[in-house]
Parts: structure tokens; C-alpha cells; sequence
């Protein structure tokens, strides 16, 4: 239903990705948030996160920066082709800024992106001694430390500090918000209309079971594709074509008009 050019597959590689089935027993929900997330799941998949490592999801996390994994993805094999024959905190510290961003021009902002992957391959080596120490920090400290410590870096924001903390460490608890997961839980008036992105993790992470929370993210970006798009959502063709029509408010969208707003900007 969506016209966004991403692909249909679990934005976290599925099984491939790190992820497996998560295990817990289905309960009443006792938040209208875990309800979605619990629809969602049934919906799409139930996954629990971890494994990828540490710097090389920081990697390919920041490629998918401001585009769509069909630019992105490119970008990240062509970057790992070239660059991963070792450490690739080393081997991106000790690149040449033009090579490496013409290496990743598919992704866009191209030589922004440069610029920070050197300057996270230099952090790297110099604080954690490598790739292999980064991974460590990442997956054994303090959840609240590493998130800080990740948003320290120059170009690492909320989204990318919490992909790395799901994906990588395997965090429970962690629901990383992007465009979709912003848009959705708004328009469904779950998070307030005029919420920022970290805003609405704080609604979700204290509404939302922590053992969901990464299902409930990737879930959430794969029905922000198929249905709770930005421009043309499901719910303008009728409840019937929307999973939650049920359980949505709407805001920002006037069904009988047609017209579709951010929900900050809903009358």
C-alpha cells in the first residue's frame, strides 16, 4: 500500500540478523501500547535481538542514516567488501575520507557519512583498542553508559545509540524510534500529537513490556511500510484496511477529506 521503496524483509535480518523467537507467555495486554505491539507481532513476527557485532551495526546503522535500506544496503557490502579483510575500526580509521565516500555514495550524504565512520573508527581504536573491545563495551556495560557513551560520538543520535544497544546487545527494553515508529504511535494517539522522537521512546519503553520492545520496534516500521504510511494510509480506504483501525485515533487524519497531516499538526 505504501509507495516507500524499502524492502518487505525484518529491517533486522531475521534469523541472519541476530534475531530468534522470542519466548513469553501471551497476556492480557495492560497498556493500549502493548496491545499494538502484541497485533503487530501476530502480524508480522516475534523476535528477540542481539548478536550482530557491536561496530559494524554502529556502521550500517549510520549508512541507513536520513534513506531507505535500498540505498543503504548497497553501500554497507560495498564498504564491508572493501574495508573488513580485519578490524574495520582500523581499517576505517586509516581511510582516505574521498576513497571511503565514494565507497558508500549509494547511501547518500555521502561524504557526511565519511567523515563520521572515520572519526567512529578513530574513537574506537582509541578508547576500546579495536572492533573486538567495542563489542564487549557494548554488550556487557551499563545500558544507560553505553547509550551515553554512543551519543558522545560525533553523528551517533538516539536512533542509531538504541539500534546498536538492540541489535548488537541484545538490550531488552530498548525501542528505537525512527520515522515510522515517530509517525505511528501519534497518529494512533498513543504518544502525545506534538511529541519529539524522544518523547515517544519514553511512552513506549514504560508502556510496552521490555521482551517486546524489539519486536515492537521492527514490527512497527514494517506496518509503518504496509499500511500507517505518511502520506496514504490504510485507514483512508475504510477500517477493513487497517489492522488497528480499532485501536487508532486518527490523529491527523480526516478520512472523509482525504487529507493527511503530521499529527502535531492535526486541528
Amino acid at each position: 500500500m505504501s509507495d516507500d521503496p524499502e524492502p518487505i524483509d525484518n529491517i533486522s535480518g531475521g534469523a541472519e540478523g541476530g534475531g530468534i523467537a522470542a519466548e513469553f507467555d501471551p497476556a492480557d495486554a495492560e497498556t493500549r501500547a502493548e496491545e499494538v505491539v502484541d497485533r503487530l507481532g501476530e502480524l508480522y513476527w516475534q523476535k528477540t535481538y542481539g548478536g550482530q557485532d557491536a561496530f559494524t551495526c554502529l556502521v550500517r546503522t549510520v549508512l541507513s542514516q536520513n534513506t531507505s535500506d535500498v540505498a543503504s544496503q548497497p553501500a554497507h557490502d560495498a564498504l564491508v567488501e572493501k574495508y573488513a579483510g580485519g578490524d574495520l575500526a582500523e581499517s576505517l580509521d586509516c581511510a582516505e575520507h574521498a576513497e571511503l565516500a565514494d565507497t558508500i555514495r549509494s547511501a547518500g550524504l555521502y561524504n557526511q557519512k565519511a567523515e563520521v565512520l572515520v572519526e567512529a573508527g578513530e574513537h574506537v581504536i582509541a578508547e576500546y583498542g579495536g572492533a573486538e573491545g567495542f563489542d564487549r563495551f557494548v554488550t556487557e556495560g551499563e545500558p544507560s553508559d553505553v547509550r551515553n557513551a554512543l551519543l558522545d560520538m560525533n553523528g551517533v543520535g538516539p536512533k542509531t545509540a538504541d539500534c546498536v544497544l538492540l541489535f548488537s546487545g541484545g538490550r531488552s527494553g530498548v525501542f528505537p524510534v525512527d520515522t515510522h515508529v515517530h509517525r505511528i504511535y501519534r497518529r494512533l494517539g498513543i504518544a502525545p500529537a506534538d511529541a519529539d522522537h524522544e518523547e515517544v521512546r519514553a511512552v513506549l519503553e514504560r508502556e510496552v513490556p521490555a521482551e517486546k520492545c524489539g519486536f515492537g520496534h521492527t514490527a512497527s516500521i514494517q506496518f509503518g511500510r504496509e499500511f500507517c504510511s505518511a502520506r496514504t494510509p490504510a485507514c483512508l480506504d475504510g477500517p477493513e484496511a487497517c489492522p488497528m483501525s480499532d485501536l487508532c485515533e486518527q490523529v491527523g487524519v480526516d478520512v472523509e477529506s482525504g487529507k493527511v497531516v503530521d499529527p502535531a499538526d492535526a486541528d
